[in-house]
């Protein structure tokens, strides 16, 4: 056994202004080669338990800390130091963090001199501190942008820069909070396969706080989950911990791999998809579904198996679907374009016209032609710096656009005042600090409300609770977790009564119950009128929720259109996006092609439960 690089014992954490310790008592360890996934409710003290470990808290951020935190001195058998009685500094030479806000911790005018930060103050040798700087940003796909400046880099850009500093700091422990949750999936997947090389190297330990599973169990070694109190819940291998529990983590509200809840919903069904856990990864879910024999299907009928056709995808709601038109390319069916409408369609809540945004001398977006139905749910797609911000930004009046490119129901947004586009649009911002204007998540709340409402203190009280927010009512916005902070934005752009709500990474840090909760919720808004527009990078839900699917490729519209209809085009792959999970996962399955037509879990349950026998038509 491999001597820990960090031991953990008895550690709680109680913040100044919180009524218990969260975390509460756990203890644990960590050695090179092992990649150990921390999973648990939002609120539960996840990336407290982070900040602990290198004595951010409580040496910078302050809180009443019991308990221990061990490093291992770097010479082998020399010894254990307590965190408490190393300066930050120090204790950053073995544990190197990467924060769930990549802006909270980017200091310099370069990427270059970003990275080189970190080891310039271990005061090591010019040719070294370049030959680490060169390495970590190639490893992280940002050579070409040594010489950027950060803040030109896109939310997932700064996020890949805060990676490569850490990585050039040399930790043997690094200790990433959520470090994917703003990029695209194929900078996921290159993180990931960056993170996975140094664990099965043996040169590192990582502690990895993710709600995205697809990506983090590719090389997740151990999992530790704490319940809503912050006490230590399991411990043990992916397997052992969702496989024998699955049942408890779902009553915590923890996310389980796509694959996970497709197996579930086969075996729900009566496929058998063999002895022991679930599959976690979707290339298992392929390979036992390729071993299921379609004579033993199960029929819903009693009287053997039957071929039947599968039943479409459901249809978008009366009302929330474009008309589609003339397609661009058979690969990228372009719907919605603005100014052309059929006979009997609604007017668009909203319309671009040759939308272009320009920054210096570089084009960031369009031109952008583009028109949104009213009922509809839009979800925005694209690599990071595809300008997915800046096209929410200017339909919601955030950035203004020039005259006659962006209209509301018809009335060009710039002539509008300001207070009136609020009233008509919400906005939530990919980062949910930039729109705090209050002290107290209650009075936050509060401004959002008409000034002399006589039923201002019941809507807040509701929202609190529909939030799960009311025991932070009297905290500081900026002291809540990542997730508390985004149910925050958009609990406060609800209550704002508009009837278009634009959203940028709405998900962004929520745990399962909560994500769960909100997409409902988006999901009713709609039905009384509403109209959304949401940024994400989470393909998955894009599947789950939305009615209409853009792709920006390069600042223009690759493709727009219903759900299904775009993610069976190819518009997606062609984009460099891949695929979303489930059907990633189901485009191996060669021995049920029809299944190959699925996109979301929620579609495969449906489908599964009015058929359970479901075969395609011909041979496959």
């Amino acid at each position: 056994m491999t001597t820990p690089l960090l031991r953990v014992e008895h550690l709680s954490v109680t913040h100044f202004d919180a009524s218990a310790a969260r975390p509460h008592d756990v203890s644990f360890s960590i050695s090179r080669g092992e990649a150990v996934l921390l999973l648990g409710p939002s609120g539960c003290g996840k990336s407290t338990l982070a900040r602990a470990l290198n004595g951010l808290i409580p040496q910078s951020l302050g809180a009443e800390v019991t308990g221990r935190v061990l490093l291992a001195d770097s010479e082998p058998g020399a010894g254990w130091h307590d965190v408490a009685e190393l300066g930050v500094a120090a204790a950053s030479q073995q544990v190197a963090m990467v924060f769930q806000d990549a802006d909270a911790q980017i200091v310099t005018g370069q990427v270059f001199d970003e990275v080189a930060f970190g080891p310039e103050n271990l005061r090591l040798p010019v040719p070294d501190i370049e030959e680490r700087v060169e390495r970590a940003l190639r490893q992280l796909g940002l050579w070409d942008r040594r010489e950027d400046s950060p803040d030109i880099l896109s939310g997932g850009g700064r996020q890949r820069l805060a990676i490569a500093s850490a990585l050039a700091m040399g930790s043997p422990l690094l200790v990433l909070d959520e470090p994917t949750a703003n990029l695209d999936q194929t900078a996921k997947h290159s993180i990931y396969l960056a993170l996975g090389e140094l664990v099965r190297a043996g040169t590192h330990g990582l502690l990895l706080i993710e709600h995205d599973l697809d990506e983090a169990l590719t090389i997740a070694t151990r999992v530790i989950v704490l319940d809503a109190e912050g006490r230590l819940a399991f411990d043990g291998t992916p397997r052992e911990v969702f496989g024998q529990n699955a049942a408890r983590l779902r009553e915590l509200g923890v996310w389980f791999p796509v694959a996970h809840e497709a197996a579930a919903c086969f075996t729900a069904a009566g496929w058998d998809l063999g002895t022991g856990p679930l599959p976690l990864l979707g290339s298992e879910l392929a390979r036992r579904l390729e071993r299921v024999d379609r004579a033993l299907l199960p029929d819903s009928s009693g009287s053997g198996a039957h071929r039947r056709e599968l039943p479409p995808p459901a249809e978008a709601e009366a009302g929330a679907g474009a008309s589609e038109l003339p397609q661009q390319s058979d690969a990228l069916p372009i719907t919605g374009l603005a100014g052309k409408r059929a006979p009997g369609e609604p007017a668009p809540r909203l319309e671009t016209r040759a939308l272009t945004v320009t920054r210096g001398r570089t084009r960031v977006l369009g031109p952008v032609s583009l028109s949104i139905q009213p009922g509809s749910i839009t979800a925005v797609v694209g690599h990071n710096g595809a300008g997915k911000s800046t096209l929410l930004q200017a339909l919601a009046g955030v950035r203004r656009a020039p005259r006659g490119t962006v209209l509301l129901d018809g009335q060009d947004t710039a002539r509008m005042r300001a207070g009136a586009l609020r009233t008509r649009v919400g906005y939530v911002f990919q980062n949910p600090e930039h729109q705090f204007l209050t002290h107290t998540v209650r009075d936050e709340l509060a401004f959002e409300i008409e000034r002399g409402a006589a039923d201002a203190q019941t809507r807040v009280d509701d929202m609190l609770e529909r939030f799960g927010l009311a025991e932070h009512a009297d905290r500081h916005p900026f002291l809540l977790s990542g997730g508390q902070k985004r149910r925050l934005t958009v609990a406060a752009a609800l209550l704002d009564g508009a009837d278009v709500l634009v959203l940028d990474e709405p998900t962004f840090g929520q745990d399962r119950a909560r994500a769960e909760e909100l997409v409902a919720l988006l999901r009713e808004l709609p039905r009384d009128g509403a109209t959304l527009v949401l940024a994400t990078h989470d393909l998955q839900l894009v599947t789950e929720l939305a009615t209409h699917l853009l792709v920006l490729d390069g600042g223009v519209v690759a493709a727009h259109g219903e759900v299904n209809r775009v993610v069976a085009s190819g518009a997606l792959e062609a984009a460099g996006l891949g695929l979303p999970p489930l059907p990633r996962a189901l485009a191996g399955v060669h021995r049920h092609s029809y299944l190959r037509e699925i996109t979301s879990v929620s579609q495969l349950e449906a489908a599964l439960a009015r058929h359970p026998d479901i075969h395609d038509g011909g041979a496959s």
